[in-house]
């Protein structure tokens, strides 16, 4: 026996000693590949669940956001169907008139509660993202550039132009002949 070997160890368990540390560490490493599979299937599955989900919560916003369309136009469909009704018996113009009022108003609240913005005033500058100039028209009393009449209101919604107000536009006056 030399010094360097141990008296107690056997030689033929540290020939083997290398051998079977391999494969306990191939198998340590199995498990941890199949614990890592088995993750990425499970995190698989779950992305499938939440595109799922999402699309049909899309499909749900349509739905129902046409239906909150729907909900707040009904009342305005109504008092035009009673405005029809007293019309074919109305010999007075006034309650007519006043009862088309009353219905522009409603519908005005409707757009309002959908969130709907009007455009359409008098008097402000021209802006070519929310105004359509139809025409330009000389004027004395408006500053050039502004609005003088809206021919048809325009609508926003959160933001984006559903459809621009047409509008006439001051320009400044001709001058006379022979200045």
């Amino acid at each position: 026996m030399t010094d360097h070997q141990e008296p107690d160890a056997p030689e033929a368990t540290s020939a083997e000693d290398p051998r079977l540390q391999l494969e306990a560490e191939i198998e340590r490493l199995r498990a941890e590949a199949d614990r890592f599979r088995d993750e990425m299937l499970r995190a698989r599955a779950e992305l499938d669940n939440v595109r799922k989900r999402a699309q049909r919560d899309v499909e749900s916003a349509h739905k129902y956001g046409v239906e909150k369309l729907v909900d707040a136009l009904l009342p305005v469909k109504d008092s035009l169907d009673l405005g029809l009704d007293a019309a074919g018996a109305a010999t007075d113009v006034n309650s007519l008139r006043e009862g088309m009022t009353m219905t522009v108003q409603m519908f005005d609240a409707a757009l309002t509660r959908i969130g709907v913005q009007t455009i359409g005033e008098t008097g402000v500058r021209f802006d070519p993202e929310q105004h359509q100039a139809m025409m330009m028209e000389p004027s004395h009393e408006a500053e050039a550039g502004t609005v003088l009449r809206v021919l048809q209101k325009g609508y926003r919604m959160s933001e984006r132009l559903v459809r621009p107000a047409m509008v006439v536009v001051a320009k400044a006056p001709d001058a006379p002949a022979g200045s």
